[in-house]
């Protein structure tokens, strides 16, 4: 039960949903649309394991620390992998949430997105987290499900739908009738998976070492799925592993999709998996719909193209792909009567009641 302060506090803070991500953590705040969009990375003393930078501070750090700090992310494949961590990043955030307001302890309701194919142990820590964060309720609910209804797709009629949400550590893919996930597929190959292709690329064709932020930026700058128009270079500047010495490299956008093939493929065929396992009649909707994508790794150049080619299905994006999850599970809350079906309960993945 709520202690009458904890109720008090509750009446003036937000309803907030949160898109715990591998890769980026985004708040939506009711009434007000996304509020925080940071990465998921926290800067910490490696003795004492104090948090010392949360968020875009901390991910400016990496692999730039003195040897006693150490940035890390503390969500692997969209699951918490460090809990206490995760605690310290999910209370930061939702007191950067409640900044302009005057409750001093925020109290909010949360509902925070989960991948779909998570474990009861996995569920549990991330409501286990949202509680000791300060949320005085928490909810979760399936990320494709939030990314359908951040997307817009009216996944409570009886017309099919489709969503395929890439995110930072996990592709999900689902399609929807009736308010309720008829297949859905999860898969651990999302923008983690993409950027770690070009490393490893770098390295064995080059000999030079990379980041993972040089990746990133190379992966969004020229990255792709398809043959592009007009195929572009990047300058990336690593480490040669022969030498030791610092080289700078120009790779070709070709290159790149090289790199990148071997997980686009298994995004393609997790995607082609769930429409050949999909019912006849929701097949004949999906033609009609389509299929929407969503997440920030949906956004890697001409894929839509792509999977459109091999599903012989109209593919579109989101509006704002990379806040779908955000979006949707802020929704919930503004419509809780009527969307509080679609939540996941936390024993044996009965639905909430």
């Amino acid at each position: 039960m709520l202690s009458p302060l904890d109720w008090l506090l509750g009446l003036f803070s937000l309803d907030i949903g949160i898109d715990l991500g591998t890769a980026n953590t985004l708040v939506s705040v009711r009434g007000k649309g996304i509020v925080i969009n940071e990465p998921s990375y926290v800067a910490i003393e490696k003795k004492t394991r104090r948090p010392l930078a949360i968020g875009r501070e901390a991910k400016e750090m990496v692999g730039k620390t003195p040897a006693n700090i150490v940035a890390i992310r503390p969500l692997r494949d969209g699951v918490i992998s460090e809990f206490d961590i995760t605690e310290a990043m999910l209370d930061y955030f939702i007191r950067k949430a409640h900044e302009q307001t005057w409750v001093p302890v925020p109290r909010p309701r949360v509902v925070v997105g989960i991948p779909s194919g998570v474990t009861e142990v996995e569920k549990r820590a991330v409501y286990d987290a949202t509680m000791s964060a300060g949320a005085r309720e928490a909810f979760l609910i399936e990320e494709p499900v939030a990314a359908a209804i951040g997307a817009g797709l009216p996944i409570t009629e009886t017309h099919g739908s489709m969503v395929v949400d890439i995110g930072g550590g996990t592709t999900e893919v689902a399609v929807f009738s009736l308010g309720g996930i008829v297949i859905s597929r999860s898969i651990r190959v999302a923008g983690d998976e993409l950027d770690e292709d070009i490393v490893q690329y770098m390295r064995n064709k080059y000999n030079l070492l990379i980041g993972d932020r040089t990746a990133e930026r190379a992966k969004i700058e020229i990255g792709s799925a398809y043959p592009l128009p007009e195929e572009r270079t990047i300058t990336l500047r690593g480490r040669n592993l022969v030498t030791g010495l610092p080289e700078a490299i120009e790779v070709s956008s070709i290159e790149l999709r090289e790199a990148l093939a071997g997980s686009v493929s298994i995004i393609v065929n997790t995607i082609k998996e769930a429409l050949d396992a999909t019912p006849p009649e929701l097949v004949a909707d999906l033609m009609e719909s389509g299929i929407c994508m969503a997440g920030g790794g949906s956004q890697l150049k001409s894929l839509t193209e792509r999977v459109a080619e091999e599903t012989n299905i109209k593919v579109w994006l989101a509006d704002d792909p990379m806040t779908c999850v955000a979006r949707g599970a802020g929704r919930i809350l503004e419509d809780y009567d009527n969307l509080r079906r679609l939540l996941v309960g936390l024993e044996r993945g009965s639905t909430q009641h």
